[in-house]
């Protein structure tokens, strides 16, 4: 009894340890620095004249997919691939199957990948075990879960994109794997942004500003060697797993032949005046709200309108007034987000049921999507030229705990596009008149909670106080 007794005191000690580092650690959220604010200049995200770069915007999931596999295919010196989340199903053994092949081509592949992600989804995984064992491919981990050192436990990767060469990358809110990726299964709807670079011998592109800022990261002390073990390799079920990845990759070019054909982006891209990067602080401890601060920064510019569209809204009363602010100024601003039961999340549906009205009050007209998937795109558009598209959500754990990563885009064509991509959305969402009132336009039919959902979301509420961490 008496060692029971131990046992169950050293469990509860090490809870309340875990519990405490987490709460020390990130329940004080630091201000934007003097030298950050000192260091942005509006002028540096517009220009007159036509960029080296285009883009053109990835709003399907399929095709998102496709064009993955064909920048990879068509890749000649090196891949580069940051992801929150990367997962060995179908999308994600077709990802690896091409990362594969291309490193038998002899190209240097870097994969960095989230530690919490990597702990539920890649440790003993023999698909990523095939892929790490060859000699020119490298696979970090950002912050591996370490149970001993709760102060750094909830800084996370949470960028997601894909670098080739020093030509192309797609940056946005797609992880890698079913969810984002292809046709197969559940999904979320998402965007990305496929960047072109006109000049690759010229430093003038936006990608040199991606490649500096992975190495940023790829090179901090807390990014871990996935394996460097090469006995690992000689496993039975990796060497089947090196197998199967090669009949994939065989498999989607006869399922895609085009991907081997010679392919001119300049096709399906449009002229841009300027893209510039938003990053906030690579380190793992609580951040300085440097994207958040951006952002703001680039609204409060605005002349006439605003459109923000986010999957969750989870503010602080820093938040509300920067918001307040925008809208204070007679700058039209809107905000679309999924309606609760709609969410995928169940943490970002709890906080916006008990915060809706503290939204509603920052003067920004409020629409819930309805669509009956979950929306997981992150975008902004101000006026009739900029647009900002990546890995950043209006939430907390965005502004103060997560990397992330969003290129601002200055061109006409581009927020054409991504506006239009906005109106599909927005046809089946219902317009948030205030608190009591809720305009449904016609089709729209509102989504329910299923009875474990609406629980969940019920037992979650109970913790709102942990709010700084969601």
């Amino acid at each position: 009894m008496k060692k029971l007794y131990i046992v169950i005191t050293i469990i509860i000690s090490f809870i309340l340890y875990i519990f405490l580092g987490i709460i020390i650690s990130y329940k004080k959220q630091p201000n934007i620095s003097d030298d950050y604010i000192s260091s942005f200049y509006l002028e540096d995200y517009y220009s007159d004249d036509i960029s080296c770069d285009r883009a053109c915007i990835i709003e399907d999931n399929k095709e998102a997919l496709i064009e993955r596999l064909r920048m990879i295919e068509m890749a000649e010196e090196r891949i580069i691939l940051s992801t929150f989340d990367f997962r060995s199903d179908n999308s994600g053994k077709d990802i690896l199957a091409a990362l594969y092949s291309a490193a038998e081509r002899g190209l240097d592949i870097k994969v960095l990948v989230d530690g919490f992600s990597a702990f539920l989804q890649m440790y003993g995984n023999e698909y990523f075990f095939a892929l790490s064992t060859l000699d020119n491919v490298e696979i970090k981990i950002y912050n591996p879960i370490n149970l001993l050192k709760p102060w750094k436990s909830m800084g996370r990767l949470h960028d997601k994109f894909l670098i080739v060469d020093n030509e192309s990358y797609i940056i946005g809110g797609r992880n890698t794997f079913d969810y984002f990726l292809g046709d197969k299964g559940y999904k979320n709807y998402d965007r990305d942004v496929l960047v072109y670079n006109t000049k690759p011998y010229s430093k003038e592109s936006s990608i040199y500003d991606l490649i500096d800022y992975f190495y940023k990261v790829w090179n901090l002390k807390e990014c871990k060697l996935f394996n460097d073990e090469e006995y690992k390799g000689k496993r039975k079920k990796v060497i089947k797993a090196r197998e199967e990845l090669k009949e994939i990759y065989k498999s989607n070019i006869d399922k895609y032949p085009f991907l081997l054909e010679d392919f001119d982006y300049q096709e399906i891209t449009y002229e841009v005046n300027k893209i510039s990067l938003l990053s906030n602080p690579v380190h793992v401890y609580a951040k300085e709200p440097a994207v958040f601060y951006s952002l703001i920064q680039l609204m409060n510019n605005a002349k006439e309108e605003v459109k923000i569209h986010t999957p969750y809204i989870i503010c602080n009363d820093f938040m509300y007034q920067a918001i307040r602010s925008v809208t204070s100024s007679g700058t039209k601003v809107s905000i679309m987000t999924n309606s609760p039961a709609n969410n995928g999340n169940p943490f970002g549906a709890s906080d916006y049921i008990i915060n809706r009205d503290k939204i509603l009050q920052t003067g920004a007209k409020i629409y819930e999507y309805e669509g009956g998937i979950s929306y997981h795109g992150k975008s902004i558009t101000i006026d009739d030229n900029i647009s900002i598209i990546g890995s950043f959500n209006m939430d907390l754990r965005s502004v103060y705990l997560s990397t992330e990563t969003m290129v601002v885009i200055d061109s006409e064509e581009i927020n054409k596009q991504l506006k239009e991509y906005f109106k599909t959305y927005e046809e089946d969402a219902v317009y948030i008149i205030d608190k009591d009132r809720i305009e449904i336009p016609k089709g729209v039919v509102r989504q329910e909670f299923t009875e474990k959902k609406k629980l969940l979301i019920r037992i979650i509420s109970r913790f709102n106080w942990l709010r700084f961490l969601m």
